[in-house]
């Protein structure tokens, strides 16, 4: 099935280039069908190409999927246009009456900041709180998932010496998981991110479960079966340019900043860079999405109130 976005959200050309099948909004009312309700929270400052990626990875799902983009009132974003905004977005005060099948949560560019010291940090707070009624399954993001972590249970995020930065090699720590099926023992995942949470910190926690984990920059992917909430820290969604994309912006804005590990050919960024996660990425999401329509009440105004909640 494809996924169901906005007749003219710009994300629309570059999905149909890529041969993921998207549904317009006039096609999909003529389908009787209940298709699965995905919310993503976009944090990012370049929404459009946030959108593009994440409705990349939901669109591959075989069900029929309608993506609502979602936005913090109390922030102004500074790159996107207001046009684009009031397009396609919803505030999370237009959108909290209602019941989501799976809500997405990405990082943002704050991740130094003390949660507190974040200028929309009261509505995240109002936001993780309403997930736990209004949707069934979350996936937190990086600065989303440390985020959620510390809000849910009080888990530490400490700043690097040096940011970690290019494409590691993760390890499959439980492959009877329902969401690492079909998953390598050992893949690998770009991370880009100048924070951390410690598996020291994150084992006091009897709730959370380790999933996936890198001996070179720590824990991935946390499960939190009764809260049914997904934590990755590190960025599978990522286009094949994204690391090449943040390391030129520096480089050219003349911030320090070292070249990506493991990521361009013979270390020499003139060469285009190869994705070796791709396929990790569509599988996580796909198990993500699987798994919600296994278990989500087919009566969205059940979800926060069905006990098969807990059974993911």
């Amino acid at each position: 099935m494809p996924i169901k976005i906005p007749d003219s959200l710009p994300a629309v050309e570059t999905l149909v280039k890529e041969g993921v099948r998207v549904m317009t909004e006039t096609a999909a009312i003529r389908q009787d069908i209940r298709p699965l309700q995905i919310g993503l929270l976009n944090l990012m400052p370049n929404k459009i190409k946030t959108e593009v990626q994440i409705a990349r990875l939901v669109g591959a799902s075989p069900l029929q999927v309608e993506l609502s983009l979602v936005r913090v009132g109390g922030h102004k974003a500074k790159n996107t246009s207001e046009e684009h905004l009031l397009s396609f977005y919803s505030t999370w005060e237009e959108v909290r009456d209602r019941k989501f099948d799976g809500f997405i949560i990405t990082g943002a560019p704050i991740e130094t900041l003390n949660y507190e010291d974040v200028t929309y940090w009261d509505e995240m707070r109002q936001i993780l709180d309403w997930t736990q009624t209004h949707v069934h399954s979350t996936l937190n993001v990086c600065w989303g998932a440390m985020a959620a972590a510390y809000h849910f249970h009080g888990v530490p995020k400490y700043t690097l010496k040096e940011k970690a930065f290019g494409v590691y090699r993760h390890h499959n720590l439980n492959p009877a998981s329902a969401y690492l099926s079909g998953f390598s023992d050992d893949f690998q995942i770009p991370v880009s991110r100048w924070t951390e949470v410690r598996r020291a910190d994150i084992d006091k926690v009897p709730e959370l479960e380790t999933l996936m984990e890198s001996d070179e920059v720590g824990v991935c992917l946390l499960h939190e079966k009764k809260g049914n909430r997904l934590y990755i820290f590190n960025h599978v969604e990522y286009d094949s340019t994204s690391l090449a994309d943040e390391y030129f912006r520096d480089v050219n804005a003349g911030v320090p900043i070292k070249m990506p590990r493991n990521y361009f050919p013979h270390n020499d960024p003139s060469l285009p860079p190869q994705n070796r996660w791709r396929s990790h990425a569509h599988l996580l999401f796909g198990n993500w999405i699987n798994a919600i329509y296994q278990t989500t009440p087919y009566d969205l105004e059940d979800i926060g109130t069905d006990n098969r909640r807990d059974q993911l």
